[in-house]
């Protein structure tokens, strides 16, 4: 085999869904004032039964039945996560024993908000280097456990979800080469730090760097796959606001790319962000089989890792 592919993807959100109503009785904010600054109308939020890995091994799940695979055909789990509570055991190995996936290799992915797509280079180049065959893939944060819920310029972001791909072997490449990378001296513009752990960021720091830095890695990271913006089908972005979302897309050049906009009624789920969005793309049929997509995310460390992917 030459590369890999995604073979199916699947994505799980909990059913409490948020308004900006709802946030209007929490917080000095209205559905105006929400909407005209990050796109967001509504988030899903978890209960307190439903911890990380939970949301995790639901899109899992899902994933591996759209693949037609049993948990024993995977043997290695890769989940992106910030959010998890416990050091150990990491949400992989707590995702592989909830599914039944017996001794796979299982190792936990933190880079945010760029979580998935770091993961899914992983998983590449694990399967092209023939150390692992078929890979679980998964992106899930809990937003909320970490969401400062006085504070009415971060609460009103943040979602819960978690969205999952299986990787395998493929004659001919389905996952490009990736491109990434960070801006270490910039860490302090998107944080999840203290005891309890809380959620911050300089919104107008991340929103020049995206806006003004990612338009060009974008473009190049179709370089590396060999295609120009023009032949994207499709544009996943992280999901992190739509007034990044939509300028990013259009610097691009992706003219002829539907342009993924869940944010918009998932709010912020950081790493799970764009796994959910390609699902939602695929489950309503917005894109079909092979068809190139940009997958790129970015935000937390202000780290970013893109890649064109093969619809499954």
């Amino acid at each position: 085999m030459n590369g890999s592919r995604i073979a199916a993807v699947g994505h799980y959100q909990p059913a409490r869904i948020l308004t900006n109503e709802d946030l209007a009785d929490l917080v000095d904010t209205s559905d105006e004032w929400i909407t005209s600054r990050v796109g967001i109308r509504t988030r899903h939020i978890a209960g307190p039964d439903e911890p990380v890995d939970d949301l995790a091994a639901h899109a899992a799940a899902k994933a591996l039945a759209a693949a037609g695979l049993a948990p024993g055909d995977i043997d290695f789990v890769l989940v992106a996560t910030s959010t998890a509570v416990d050091r150990s055991p990491n949400m992989a190995a707590r995702v592989a024993a909830r599914l039944g996936i017996p001794s796979p290799a299982a190792m936990d992915v933190n880079v945010v908000c760029a979580g998935f797509t770091h993961a899914l280079a992983t998983a590449d180049h694990a399967v092209r280097a023939g150390a692992a065959t078929r890979v679980l893939v998964i992106g899930a944060d809990k937003m909320s456990d970490v969401a400062d819920w006085t504070d009415r310029t971060t609460c009103v972001l943040v979602g819960d979800g978690a969205g999952a791909a299986v990787v395998e072997a493929a004659e001919d490449a389905g996952i490009g080469p990736v491109l990434w990378g960070s801006v270490p001296e910039m860490g302090h513009a998107v944080r999840i730090e203290g005891t309890p752990a809380r959620f911050a960021q300089e919104g107008q720091s991340v929103y020049r760097w995206a806006t003004t830095k990612l338009p060009s890695l974008a473009r190049a990271a179709c370089e590396r796959a060999g295609l120009t913006p023009e032949e994207l089908a499709a544009v996943v972005l992280h999901q992190a606001n739509l007034r990044i979302i939509e300028p990013l897309a259009a610097k691009i050049g992706a003219v002829n790319a539907v342009v993924a906009r869940d944010v918009t009624e998932s709010g912020n789920t950081s790493a799970a962000s764009i796994p959910i969005a390609l699902s939602k793309l695929v489950e309503r049929g917005e894109i079909s089989t092979g068809d190139p997509v940009l997958l790129f995310g970015f935000g937390g460390n202000l780290s970013y890792a893109g890649q064109v992917i093969r619809c499954p």
